[in-house]
């Protein structure tokens, strides 16, 4: 028993000091590391603001302008208009306008709904039709800015080939798909009655095809003249052939000519050649009023508008002087931004409405 006492006695001893510094060491802890206080009830924490640089809003400014232009291949009016407009509008630094290149005004249909970041685009008025039966109420999405352009038609064709019924059952380019005469064309030809065998390859290539034997006729859609038949030399007999305009092409198309003036080696004086023509036209999507998108198209059309007397000075397209801020299409709904200029007299004005 007094050894048990003993050995109870001296454990004792040892565990006193080893408890009194973990109580030291709890004491100190709670006296250099006071648990943190939260503010007093019903105040707000104070949040700073840092202040933005300068290269910030610069970015801000830049991006807050910017819309993007769907125009199209690189050798096509679409994309030549689209500089020149982003040349005149750039210049006001309320709007920033980013041209794209693109595979055609067909495609640039499929680019406005769902490419992302495209605000504006190059269509041309009968690309429409295939979508409607593709997109429900593609009207309430695509907007009508203003007509630029005709389109014209040229359908050029070998030395043996001297009408547009000569070419049924023989090959005939339409240029690559998603250009313009790949979607027009075929259309042209079908409501015409007139059945070929399409292909679709680049028009430099099917040129030479051409030439060759190989490839009957090519079909271009796009605003004249066509450098390929100003700068390059053509054989006796290849020639434009005659698309007379009538009822089967009243919807979307217009009646035109290929004249002397425009294809002084091809065309011979006093013989205009009859065509038709697609309206090119520049369209938007239909933004939300009062998104950011929206408002950066509405600036742009006021900056475009208000500067059309400079786009129709010489040093630019002269077709510019084509250009109708107050036509309509059929079909296509007119963005909000651009209605005051249906007026007819607002045409031809100066300056913002």
């Amino acid at each position: 028993m007094t050894r048990k006492l003993m050995f109870v006695l001296v454990l004792s001893l040892f565990a006193l000091p080893a408890m009194a510094q973990n109580a030291n060491r709890t004491v100190g802890k709670s006296t250099a590391e006071p648990p943190a206080s939260g503010p007093p009830r019903g105040s707000r924490a104070v949040r700073l603001v840092q202040p933005r640089s300068a290269e910030e809003e610069v970015r801000d400014r830049v991006n807050a302008g910017t819309v993007a232009l769907a125009a199209g291949l690189l050798e096509g009016a679409p994309l030549r208009f689209a500089t020149e407009i982003s040349r005149v509008v750039n210049e006001g630094n309320k709007v920033h306008v980013l041209p794209v290149v693109t595979r055609g005004p067909t495609e640039n249909v499929n680019d406005l709904l769902y490419l992302k970041g495209i605000d504006i685009a190059i269509i041309n008025s009968d690309s429409l039709e295939e979508y409607r039966a593709q997109v429900p109420e593609i009207e309430k999405r695509i907007v009508h800015v203003m007509n630029l352009f005709p389109s014209e038609l040229h359908v050029f064709a070998r030395p043996e080939i001297n009408s547009l019924a000569d070419l049924a059952g023989k090959k005939v380019n339409f240029n690559t798909q998603g250009t313009a005469a790949a979607y027009s064309g075929p259309l042209i030809f079908s409501r015409l009655g007139i059945e070929v065998e399409k292909i679709f390859v680049p028009h430099p290539v099917a040129l030479e095809q051409m030439r060759k034997g190989e490839m009957a006729a090519v079909v271009f859609v796009t605003s004249k003249p066509v450098d390929a038949f100003v700068k390059r030399k053509w054989d006796e007999g290849f020639k434009f052939l005659a698309v007379p305009w009538g009822p089967k092409l009243a919807d979307y198309y217009v009646p035109a000519s290929l004249t002397p003036a425009d294809y002084p080696a091809l065309v011979h004086a006093g013989g205009d050649i009859e065509t038709i023509a697609v309206p090119t036209i520049l369209v938007a999507y239909n933004w939300n009023p009062g998104t950011p998108r929206y408002d950066r198209v509405t600036a742009f059309v006021s900056e475009l508008f208000g500067r059309l007397d400079q786009l129709r000075q010489p040093g630019f397209d002269p077709k510019w002087k084509q250009a109708n801020p107050g036509a309509g299409v059929p079909g296509l709904q007119r963005l909000k931004a651009a209605e005051s200029w249906q007026d007819p007299r607002m045409a031809n004005r100066t300056g913002r409405p």
